[in-house]
């Protein structure tokens, strides 16, 4: 069990970053509201959009973990906002304030030891949490590399 506790700690600390990419925590603060929806040249996303659609992948892995009830989203419609930035301020404290607890949920979901690792999810004949959870790392770890870009680009980060 000890080393089970420990594997499973481990991941947590790669569901929060800074093992091999930079924690959200780290530079989601440093992202100005007015700039949110800019779109730097070239590319197809505002750091919104992007953070958006890392928010939206978190929700629905963690749902589709534990829910009771789930029911699949339409890829790639709803994984994205619809608009480039948040309507307001309060959208966009709000957006973060569900990022940060989804991700404690997953957390403490991830600690109990009376979640099956290896085991089927919730809503899942295969998909394990150990699966689930590398998901969320792999996803937040790319995107989170394209918010850095996008806070380069726009002049915010050397």
């Amino acid at each position: 069990m000890e080393k089970e506790k420990k594997l499973r700690e481990q991941l947590v600390k790669h569901l929060k970053g800074g093992e091999a990419f930079n924690p959200i925590d780290d530079f989601l603060e440093d992202m100005p509201f007015e700039k949110l929806g800019i779109r730097p040249d070239g590319l197809p996303y505002s750091f919104y959009e992007v953070f958006y659609h890392i928010v939206f992948a978190q929700k629905d892995i963690l749902e589709f973990s534990i829910a009771g009830s789930y029911t699949t989203s339409t890829w790639p419609d709803d994984y994205w906002p619809k608009e480039q930035q948040p309507k307001n301020e309060e959208d966009w404290e709000r957006l973060k304030k569900e990022y940060f607890d989804d991700r404690l949920e997953l957390e403490e979901f991830l600690l109990d030891l009376n979640n099956g690792l290896l085991e089927p999810v919730k809503n899942a004949e295969h998909q394990s949490l150990f699966r689930e959870v590398m998901l969320v790392v792999e996803h937040t770890a790319y995107h989170s590399g394209q918010l850095l870009i996008i806070q380069r680009l726009l002049g915010l980060r050397k």
